[in-house]
């Protein structure tokens, strides 16, 4: 049967008197009464069943058994105190993020490193991923997500309206012809055509009931995959224009009607309710709010 440890109080007192060789000095570094340290010495001896320390009229010294466990608790205690500083440095300076694939290659990351440079302090840590965390079991700070905003237990904030418009290369558009009508698209190569996103933005172009033809295409499940398989003319992508802003502003891709679809979802910063006042997350939400203002949707 497993002994229990002596009560933590009882060897702090211990450690702390043994190093400083002092109850009073031991007490206050405790912030406790010199009574409060004997104490706590003594229900300590009664466990062991010896004496740690032999007390004469004008010093203490330990006994060998008190020398012996005196030197074991202070390398116990230093790597504890060793734990826990790495534990609190990584709580306040490391901020790890959970992002969708898409929002983490084309909008967060060209962008991060202004965050680092006016936080050198802040290391951020990103996880990839399309899976919906959950923060009271995973080790995340806080993620982006898309949806309505309401997530039991979390706070959320607003960046940008998740919304979709068909783009592709020139060189695709002069191989195709003239693409005016909304309707024309239903006879290109669209890239992953069965996605629901197609409806939504055929609906809100005019055209109900829409189903793109081939209905069999490529698919890639992922918005940023999709949009390079558009910049290889493997198709037309349906994409959120401003994570295609530098292929768009430079030319490489063109969108091809002013029809910006609005899903009813947006993206949101979201984290714990219980971390809200914590400085590097509050570093962070703060700049990356700054950062969705100054992302006006681009204008096809």
């Amino acid at each position: 049967m497993a002994t229990s440890l002596p009560p933590i109080a009882s060897l702090r007192a211990f450690e702390a008197a043994a190093r400083h060789m002092n109850f009073t000095r031991a007490a206050d570094e405790l912030a406790i009464t010199q009574a409060a340290v004997s104490y706590q010495i003594r229900l300590l001896e009664e466990r062991l069943g010896t004496a740690l320390f032999i007390r004469e009229r004008r010093r203490l010294l330990l006994t060998e058994t008190g020398a012996e466990l005196a030197v074991q608790l202070r390398e116990a205690f230093d790597r504890l105190r060793a734990t826990f500083e790495s534990f609190h440095e990584r709580a306040q300076t490391v901020l790890s993020l959970s992002v969708s694939q898409t929002f983490a290659a084309n909008w967060l990351v060209p962008r991060l490193g202004l965050f680092q440079m006016e936080n050198p302090s802040i290391a951020v840590r990103l996880d990839a991923s399309d899976r919906l965390v959950d923060f009271g079991h995973e080790k995340f700070d806080a993620g982006i997500r898309s949806g309505g905003g309401e997530w039991a237990g979390l706070a959320t904030h607003r960046l940008f309206p998740l919304a979709f418009t068909p783009v592709c290369t020139p060189s695709l558009l002069k191989r195709v012809g003239p693409v005016r009508r909304a309707e024309d698209l239903l006879n290109l190569p669209l890239i992953s055509p069965a996605d629901a996103a197609w409806r939504i933005w055929f609906a809100a172009a005019g055209v109900p009931d829409a189903l793109p033809c081939p209905a069999e295409g490529p698919s890639f499940g992922v918005q940023h995959l999709e949009g390079k398989a558009a910049l290889g003319d493997q198709g037309i992508a349906l994409v959120a224009p401003n994570f295609f802003a530098p292929e768009l502003r430079s030319g490489q891709l063109v969108c091809l009607f002013d029809i910006v679809a609005d899903s009813g979802k947006s993206y949101w910063f979201a984290y714990p309710k219980r971390l809200a006042n914590a400085g590097k997350l509050r570093a962070f939400r703060n700049w990356i709010l700054a950062q969705a203002e100054e992302d006006k949707p681009l204008s096809p």
